[in-house]
């Protein structure tokens, strides 16, 4: 192996390991790796349960996808007050006429929507429909971080999944992302420790001693390791940078440019907005949602999105918007250097 440094994990046992490379995918939890101290981000909460019911009406072809409408809570004022300040809407999807999954979700909220709110909210939306609930089979309890600053870059332990600040800023959305970067990593780690990609038909094998990743040493013992702390050395530089490449950096602003949009929007404004958006050609809202656009694709999506905008929502996103649009644009504009590596 290369020893230009290695990482020890500590297991509760007390047990040691030491590798290479030690890639955390302990999610939101972040166990090993460190994020900015202006990491503020949105939240998307959501509170949902396999249930069994008398009765429900609901295509069973078909699956309920932000319905945000709010004519359960007519004679609620203070939960309809809320909702219109910070809206939820319900997630459906049935598996047969008595057994249903249903969520009420917060796309996204600073602070997050209380679990208890959540409840609530579904509640007045079940006794509305006429749903009653006979049996819970599950029960989800549903918080997801989204956006702000991404972890420094680069550092000795790597991030991958929600770690690595891959959930989509404006979405939740992490799984379309995730499929879409393993295979590079991999090809990166593998690269990297293997001293560069071997030759068809070649065995594969670590390279030997004289490989210039590795130290002068040719020694398998744990001598051979030279102990480097917590300082980010080649191979963990070189794997953040497969994972965050500029064109995915410049991404991220615009996503989260949209995330502090979503923010900014009531129940009456959301629900204009998202009419606007699945207006929109299959290619760029099922892009966006995916992660697949690129910059300039976001640009354009970004202008056909306002083009299909009434004018008052025109207006609103201007209003709105433009702090955020201003921030993006400086974002990219600075680079990558200066938007995450860690203050010495």
């Amino acid at each position: 192996l290369s020893v230009s440094g290695y990482s020890v994990v500590t297991c509760s046992d007390g047990t040691e390991l030491r590798g290479k490379l030690v890639l955390d995918a302990t999610g939101h939890a972040k166990k090993f790796v460190q994020f900015r101290d202006d990491y503020d981000p949105g939240y998307q909460g959501a509170y949902g349960v396999l249930v069994e019911v008398d009765k429900h009406p609901f295509d069973l072809d078909k699956m309920l996808f932000m319905d945000w409408r709010d004519d359960h809570l007519r004679d609620l004022p203070e939960l309809k007050a809320r909702n219109d300040r910070t809206p939820t809407f319900l997630y459906a999807m049935p598996f047969s006429e008595t057994e249903i999954f249903l969520e009420e979700t917060s796309l996204v909220a600073r602070p997050a929507v209380p679990f208890d709110d959540l409840k609530e909210r579904m509640e007045a939306r079940l006794r509305h429909l006429g749903i009653n609930i006979k049996s819970v089979h599950e029960e989800e309890f549903c918080l997801i971080p989204m956006g702000s600053s991404l972890p420094y870059v680069p550092q000795r332990v790597l991030g991958i999944g929600g770690t690595a600040g891959m959930v989509h800023p404006s979405t939740g959305y992490m799984v379309s992302r995730m499929l879409g970067a393993a295979p590079g990593l991999a090809d990166s780690i593998i690269d990297i420790l293997g001293g560069g990609q071997p030759k068809i038909g070649s065995e594969v094998r670590m390279p030997a001693a004289s490989s210039p990743r590795q130290a002068e040493s040719s020694s398998s013992s744990s001598d051979a390791f030279v102990e480097t702390g917590n300082e980010a050395n080649d191979l963990s530089v070189e794997v953040w940078d497969a994972a965050w490449p500029e064109e995915r950096l410049a991404q991220r602003e615009f996503f989260n440019f949209g995330m502090e949009v979503l923010l900014s929007l009531d129940l009456a404004n959301t629900r204009e907005f998202f009419s606007a958006f699945f207006s929109l050609s299959d290619f760029h809202w099922q892009g966006f949602l995916s992660s697949r656009l690129s910059l300039p694709e976001l640009i354009v999506f970004g202008l056909s999105l306002f083009s299909k905008s009434s004018w008052d929502m025109r207006f609103s996103l201007v209003a709105k918007g433009l702090p955020g649009l201003v921030g993006m644009l400086a974002g990219i504009a600075r680079g990558t250097d200066k938007r995450y590596l860690k203050d010495n």
